[in-house]
């Protein structure tokens, strides 16, 4: 999956031509960058690459998220649905704007489950925030029609998603806003870097301000511009957007050594006894960046992840006790421990929505072991690979 896997000439000479000028930042200098402009050129490619008309870079794909949900009107006690097999960013950026991230159950997706979402809707919603974990999605037709039918956004988390397409739209382009995580181990990477994309003039117009201070971004006087509302820095820098630049145009080449590797390794796998796979739901094309599989019951799986390191197999991970991307161990959102006090009742809705029975995603999740997909294997290696997790699986499965 990492796109530092592949780092190579192109990156080096797009950084060379930011170096050359001595221009780092993204905005003003125009006349000393030499007509480089490295993140308005990534914004091109990535909207043209998208299908969306708006596309803005920023500092990370947190930076992305908390971008996306102030351009659209999140704030102070609103509730952002997010499910609980995610990364901790997808919480951070909902609790940054003062608002209430609500667990919401995933099924065997791996990803939000439309029923559960149904349930979790309040008053109070504003967003629903399916996260494409592992390279693949939810069923956005039925969150998009439960979002139409209460009045509310969805603003899809494809951080770990970029080439993944649903109906044959790009995953990020279906929602109100997508966003996107370049940092050094996303399929392309910009070192530190993330992305949002809309088909909304508005939102587009807010998100760009926003993470710029304010600035309107009006005339050739930076100094000059107007600030129509609060905004705070997220920006992104020329030569992280000259990085990110070069690997935009090589995604295919990387999607397509990932979907060959991915096939290889699944076809190993597909007669085994006790091995099923991730449902992705109908219309969907994932970017296969991890291959996600099903044991019959969480010691299985256990016993089949530490077979898999002792035989020396890396990238294999069981997130279901996984201090970062699970909910089980996000017991700092849980018991709220933050720098400063939060509202009162913020809090109260937290501790609400935060301490319900997840057994259903504990279901899924305690089977599951999701296998990275690397991009710079050779063909003895791949071959190795596939053997070692078959001996791994059948030696778990006994």
């Amino acid at each position: 999956m990492p796109g530092f896997e592949l780092l190579g000439d192109a990156e080096r000479r797009a950084v060379a031509q930011v170096m050359e000028t001595g221009v780092l930042m993204r905005y003003g200098f125009d006349g000393a960058r030499n007509d480089h402009w490295k993140a308005r050129e990534m914004e091109a490619a990535l909207a043209r690459r998208m299908q969306t008309p708006y596309a803005h870079l920023v500092s990370s794909g947190t930076a992305a998220l908390t971008v996306a949900l102030a351009s659209a009107g999140v704030g102070a006690g609103d509730e952002v649905i997010l499910p609980t097999f995610t990364f901790v960013a997808s919480f951070e950026a909902v609790l940054a704007l003062g608002a209430v991230p609500v667990l919401c159950d995933i099924d065997d997706t791996l990803t939000l489950d439309p029923q559960a979402v149904a349930a979790a809707i309040t008053p109070k919603s504003k967003v629903i925030m399916p996260v494409h974990m592992c390279g693949s999605m939810a069923n956005l037709d039925a969150l998009m029609a439960l979002a139409e039918r209460h009045g509310i956004l969805l603003v899809e988390d494809a951080c770990q998603a970029i080439g993944g397409t649903y109906r044959g739209k790009p995953l990020g382009s279906i929602g109100h806003a997508g966003c996107f995580s370049f940092d050094y181990v996303k399929t392309i990477t910009c070192g530190e870097g993330g992305g949002l994309i809309t088909h909304s003039k508005a939102l587009y117009e807010k998100a760009q301000a926003y993470s710029d201070h304010g600035h309107d971004h009006i005339g050739n006087d930076r100094g000059a511009e107007g600030h129509p509302h609060l905004g705070y820095n997220y920006r992104i820098s020329e030569l992280h957007a000259a990085v990110g630049l070069a690997q935009l145009e090589r995604l295919d080449t990387f999607l397509e050594l990932q979907n060959r590797h991915y096939g290889i390794l699944r076809k190993a796998l597909e007669e085994e006894q006790g091995v099923t796979f991730r449902r992705v739901p109908e219309g969907g094309v994932e970017n296969y960046s991890f291959l996600n599989v099903f044991l019959p019951d969480a010691q299985v799986a256990r016993r089949a992840q530490a077979a898999l390191q002792r035989a020396g197999v890396d990238g294999v991970f069981y997130w279901f006790e996984n201090n970062w991307h699970y909910h089980r161990k996000w017991e700092h959102l849980k018991a709220l421990k933050s720098l400063g006090p939060l509202p009162d009742a913020v809090e109260r809705r937290i501790q609400e929505c935060n301490s319900r029975d997840f057994s259903a995603s504990d279901h899924w999740m305690s089977r599951n072991l999701s296998i990275l997909v690397k991009l710079s294997w050779g063909e003895a290696a791949l071959e190795k690979r596939a053997l070692a997790l078959q001996q791994g699986l059948r030696e778990a499965l006994g």
